[in-house]
């Protein structure tokens, strides 16, 4: 047990180094203590050291081959009885002159060279004739031609792969010498968390980020142990520090903040000794680094993307150092942003990103930013760092990216960038279905965004909902207007009903748009340019009503469900948007209209076989049923083409 410890207190920062200043000192702080140094050796059976990490060199036991082996099935032959065949001065052998042998029967005694059945011509008297002479040793694999007893097979420090374990085995060798697996354990902590699966109540967070970093781990080569949450409390994740000193490496998982209840800094001041605390990354800057006598500690932030990528960077580094290893790195390619992103100066910060190849070039679109989202992370086929001199990103800029990914899986990838709907989910999943290497990248930057995406050439496709208010015509205005010159193609998804979305028995009795200016209503609203905020804007002109008026009306969602949610957990009281939403959460429902959603496709790209795919799913039945199922949506017109032509540019 550990003394006391005063509660309540803000912790402030040690330091706020750069990343690679952080990473420098880290790992040479281990190193400068013998703390990096391979692990020992422990023998394994060879059978079952898939994956391990070789503590020294393995040398053959003996050769592979074992004897002189036939490569062929045919006879063995000694192959100066067979000089000067030809088609027309054929050789017989007699019995006794050669032997019949299968592929892989020992040579016989005597005989030095194998001719395969195919060159045999076979005579009733028991003689074989032979039309081409053989060469001594031909279709012979003599002793050792694959490995030579005594040869070096694997080096120190390689990991074993399958064909290794051939390799090995082969030669005779039973046994191996490989490094023990580092012994890694997460310590998660907070009053808040418990078991995934429990009753979900306010305040209470189910805890998952120890079973993804365990996973992690375990795909590295450590042997992973999760430690049972410990409270917010220093003097109690002190005492859990000390007894897991026989540990290889420790991962204090949350506490590393500046709130009150984050106590991971005294903790560990109390258990050992803090070398580092606060890297100028986003996200991941309370990162602490420290040393439990011989045992490094990492306190990483709770959020469940933070721990993510913090591991990474200073976990991984360690992981691998105590194998003897070497840190693989990832592919970097060069992808050009589909939108502007902001960032703050100062920090190096990571931006999750979904990737895919439009005209010969890949495209990078930003997901959510925020810490907690793990499905951003679910989603992410890049990570695009943003360096702590730029303030941010601009829209088709080519930046380089560090994939998550293989490269060939996001050549397969469809991108579809506009105006969000949750159809666009079940098209993803049917086109995942016809083939399992195609997928779509969504990013939901609303419908004349999508437009500006096309103009530049970052997407196949945009999905766009847009009325004009001049004609009432949906969607054609708008292509004309904002990609004047171009030969497109509109292709139906769906007729959709959008509507107010407010909780269960319409607890504020809003009755239509004219509710939405009163001082007891709150509004959520979508971000500009999207069609529904168009339609919000339409519907409130020709009701009369200036939509600044309306108390909410800046804040913005990007999806349809996040509208749904925001209402659903009282965080707005209504909202616009489609009814497959709301009926997604229970929510009540008041029509406002029923409006076509389109997919842009420039002509160009409709040959493309993605596309073709999606717009084969498109016209499928089966799809256009799950659709339906949804609720709110029209699937009469889906997959019908309008051929565009160019506007006057």
């Amino acid at each position: 047990m550990v003394g006391g410890e005063p509660a309540g207190q803000r912790q402030i920062y040690l330091s706020d180094v750069p990343l690679e200043e952080a990473q420098q000192v880290w790992l040479e702080t281990l190193r400068a203590r013998g703390l990096l140094r391979p692990l020992e050796a422990e023998t394994v059976a060879a059978a079952e050291s898939l994956h391990r990490v070789t503590a020294g060199p393995v040398y053959a036991a003996g050769s592979a081959p074992h004897y002189h082996a036939s490569a062929v099935d045919g006879i063995a032959v000694r192959a100066e009885e067979t000089f000067g065949a030809s088609e027309t001065s054929p050789v017989r052998l007699g019995p006794g002159r050669f032997r019949p042998v299968n592929t892989g029967d020992p040579l016989p005694q005597g005989f030095d060279a194998v001719v395969m059945v195919e060159d045999i011509h076979e005579i009733p008297s028991g003689e074989v004739e032979l039309i081409g002479p053989a060469i001594p040793w031909q279709h012979v694999r003599p002793v050792g031609e694959d490995i030579v007893a005594t040869e070096l097979l694997l080096p120190t420090n390689h990991r074993i792969r399958p064909p290794d374990l051939g390799a090995l085995l082969a030669a005779g060798v039973t046994e191996v010498p490989v490094r023990r697996r580092p012994r890694l354990l997460i310590i998660p902590t907070g009053d808040e968390l418990v078991e995934p699966g429990s009753p979900p109540t306010p305040g209470a967070i189910a805890e998952f980020n120890s079973h993804v970093l365990a996973a992690m781990a375990q795909e590295w080569g450590a042997l992973a142990a999760r430690h049972a949450p410990v409270r917010d409390d220093a003097i109690a994740l002190a005492d859990a520090l000390l007894r897991a000193r026989d540990h290889d490496l420790v991962v204090v998982n949350a506490g590393a903040s500046a709130g009150t209840r984050d106590f991971a800094v005294d903790a560990l001041r109390r258990a050992g000794e803090v070398i580092l605390h606060g890297v100028s990354i986003k996200p991941g800057r309370p990162t602490i680094l420290g040393v439990m006598g011989k045992t490094p500690v990492v306190g990483i932030p709770g959020y469940p993307v933070t721990s993510i990528l913090t591991f990474d960077l200073f976990v991984k580094p360690v992981v691998f150092a105590l194998q003897g290893l070497p840190v693989p790195r990832r592919e970097v390619v060069r992808a050009v942003t589909t939108r502007t992103i902001p960032s703050v100066m100062g920090l190096d910060e990571f931006v999750r990103v979904k990737l895919g190849e439009v005209g010969g070039r890949l495209v990078a679109s930003p997901l959510g930013r925020g810490a907690g989202l793990i499905s951003t992370m679910v989603r992410a086929d890049g990570l695009l760092m943003i360096p702590r001199s730029s303030e941010g990103v601009a829209a088709g800029r080519e930046v380089e990216v560090e994939l998550l990914r293989p490269r060939e899986e996001i050549a397969r990838t469809l991108v579809v960038v506009g105006s969000h709907d949750v159809a666009l989910d079940v098209l993803a999943d049917f086109l995942r279905r016809r083939d399992p290497g195609v997928s779509i990248s969504s990013a939901h930057v609303g419908s004349l965004g999508g437009l500006s995406a096309l103009r530049r050439r970052e997407a196949h496709m945009s999905g766009i909902h847009l009325l004009d208010e001049a004609t009432g015509e949906y969607n054609v205005p708008y292509v004309r207007r904002y990609l004047p010159g171009e030969e497109v193609v509109l292709v139906t998804l769906a007729h959709r009903d959008q509507g107010l979305m407010v909780r269960p028995g319409n607890p504020r009795q809003i009755a239509g748009v004219e509710d939405l200016v009163r001082e007891d209503v709150l509004f959520i609203n979508r971000q500009r340019g999207a069609g529904t905020r168009l339609l919000l804007d339409f519907t409130c002109k020709r009701a009369g009503i200036d939509p600044v008026q309306i108390r909410g009306y800046e804040r913005e969602a990007y999806t349809h469900m996040a509208v749904a949610t925001a209402v659903a957990s009282g965080a707005a009281d209504v909202g616009l948007g489609i009814y497959a939403a709301a009926r997604a959460l229970g929510l009540d429902f008041l029509p406002v209209a029923r409006e076509r959603y389109d997919l842009v496709i420039p002509r160009e790209y409709l040959q493309v076989p993605l596309v073709q795919e999606a717009l084969a799913v498109l016209a499928c039945a089966e799809f256009q049923e799950e659709v339906r199922k949804l609720g709110g949506y029209d699937t009469a017109e889906t997959g019908r083409i309008t051929m565009l032509e160019p506007a006057p540019a």
